[in-house]
């Protein structure tokens, strides 16, 4: 204990986060009890949730599941909600979290089979123009049936792939690290602009496979964790909910696709970059000596996951079970029937999963703060004093400019909750809520393209390992997601407001 300082604490305080990050939380910590004792318990409330939403955007300078947990520790000392509020919240929302736990698990062991899919799409295509269509719509029927934090991690590691083997050629180095700085020190003059160009190329592959993600994503009730809260309360199936946001989903998939399509041909927002021939070649005869050393084991481990994946669909259609169950089902076919016996290899398939199904019970612990006060009961209440026929049109917008700033999960579950209440109190008709479901559903599920902070798998990718070493930074990621962020938004209120 000698020699330990007050500065110790301080700088193991949220870690790496920036100074001013860890003075701002603690300055929220300290601010709270105050503004109870002033103003009360309603106003401290909202500034309890906009401190929230402010961890949620700042993402990127730490995990909000830190910053985020001690604003709802103190949420639960200073009484704003209660242990039991947040324990019902929790438990109302246990198949999201079967789901979260148990579906991402048990797609981790398909990685080999999505890996090879993409590998293969990738080298034997050579219009940019579809590779880029394929590349989106492939992603989108994925993140339908699995999950779209997966697909896209499945992506990155493609991405990695490539672009360290065409690294170490370009460097003159065979297992050099594999890095990226402004100057490219270690690059040979020769390859320089063929690497630039093939970052660029990735750049567009990445953002189209995201954006796949989202059009996906929104279709089904496993797309995104929200879904399935959402299908919960509504006590909608599988195939009742696809059927139900069918009106709004399909136009925004075709315009989505559409979009996809134009930024290629058109050349916009750093989109139309070729992949250059020197790096094809190289890949090519790198994929082909990895194809000739696959044995005979690993060809049967990917039959093994195919069949897997026809069961997943099959059982999520037919609904046979909760989906985080038939996620655990696929999870102990995949790893019966390819030799994954070890409780340590187990272990990496719920890395990925973990953290977030932490994040979503603090997320219920804002929740509990939010329904205890009664916040958002005035607004919703006025939405509902509106023209039945404009408000899904109004919850649409509402739901998609908050997602756009924060994390769509926690916008969707607020909002979902609060209009449950409102038909159980007798306020709307069934009717009513099913449109508004799907408006609240939809509109945290596609505008929040618009920026890293609204989509899980945008900031997966914003903060995966490969962003820094192809150029792809949050400004740049806004900027490619625009042109879609506008179509895709505007179809989405769109066929909302008078296709519903």
């Amino acid at each position: 204990m000698n020699g330990m300082t007050f500065d110790s604490f301080a700088q193991n305080f949220l870690g790496r986060a920036p100074v001013w990050y860890k003075q701002t939380i603690l300055a929220f910590l300290v601010i709270n009890p105050i503004l109870l004792m002033l103003v009360g318990p309603y106003i401290t409330g909202w500034v309890l949730v906009l401190e929230f939403i402010f961890t949620l955007a700042m993402a990127l300078q730490c995990y909000p599941l830190q910053p985020g947990g001690l604003l709802a520790i103190e949420g639960l000392i200073l009484g704003m909600t209660s242990p039991n509020t947040v324990y019902h919240e929790v438990e109302a929302a246990f198949s999201v979290i079967l789901l979260l736990v148990f579906m991402v698990a048990g797609i981790y062991f398909m990685k080999e089979l999505l890996l090879f899919t993409f590998t293969k799409i990738l080298l034997s295509i050579r219009s940019k123009m579809l590779i880029s269509f394929l590349f989106c719509i492939i992603a989108a029927v994925l993140s339908a049936f699995l999950d779209a934090l997966t697909v896209t991690a499945v992506v990155i590691s493609v991405a990695v792939g490539f672009y360290t083997v065409f690294y170490r050629v370009a460097s003159g180095s065979e297992s050099g690290p594999v890095t990226h700085d402004d100057n490219d020190a270690d690059i040979l003059e020769s390859e320089r602009a063929d690497l630039e160009q093939f970052r660029a190329f990735l750049r567009n592959l990445l953002m189209h496979a995201a954006v796949g993600t989202a059009l996906g994503g929104v279709c089904t009730t496993v797309g995104e964790p929200q879904n399935l809260l959402i299908a919960t309360y509504t006590e909608w199936s599988f195939v009742e909910f696809f059927l139900r946001m069918a009106p709004v989903t399909m136009p925004v998939l075709v315009v989505g696709l559409t979009t996809c399509l134009l930024l290629e041909q058109f050349k916009i927002s750093g989109y139309g970059v070729q992949l250059p021939e020197r790096v094809r070649t190289i890949l090519v005869e790198f994929d082909n000596a990895e194809s000739a050393k696959r044995t005979d084991r690993e060809k049967a481990r990917l039959v093994v996951q195919a069949v897997s994946a026809l069961i997943l669909v099959f059982a999520l259609a037919l609904h046979v079970a909760e989906v985080g169950l038939i996620g655990l089902s696929i999870i102990v076919l995949q790893t019966a029937f390819n030799g994954i016996v070890d409780e340590h290899e187990l272990g990496h398939a719920f890395e990925e999963a973990l953290p977030f199904t932490a994040l979503l019970v603090v997320f219920f612990g804002i929740v509990g703060v939010i329904h205890d006060q009664h916040l958002f009961t005035p607004v919703i209440a006025y939405v509902l004093t509106l023209p039945e026929n404009i408000q899904p049109g109004m919850f649409y917008i509402a739901n998609g400019l908050l997602s756009m700033i924060s994390d769509n999960v926690f916008v969707a579950t607020v909002y979902i909750g609060e209009v449950k209440q409102a038909f159980t109190n007798g306020i709307i008709s069934r009717q009513q809520f099913d449109l508004l479901a799907v408006a609240i559903n939809t509109g945290t599920n596609i505008p929040s393209v618009a920026t890293p902070n609204g989509q899980a798998a945008f900031l997966f990718l914003l903060t995966s390992s490969v962003a820094p070493l192809i150029g792809l930074s949050y400004s740049r990621m806004v900027i490619m997601a625009l042109p879609y962020t506008f179509t895709m938004g505007i179809t989405g209120w769109a066929a909302v407001q008078y296709l519903l």
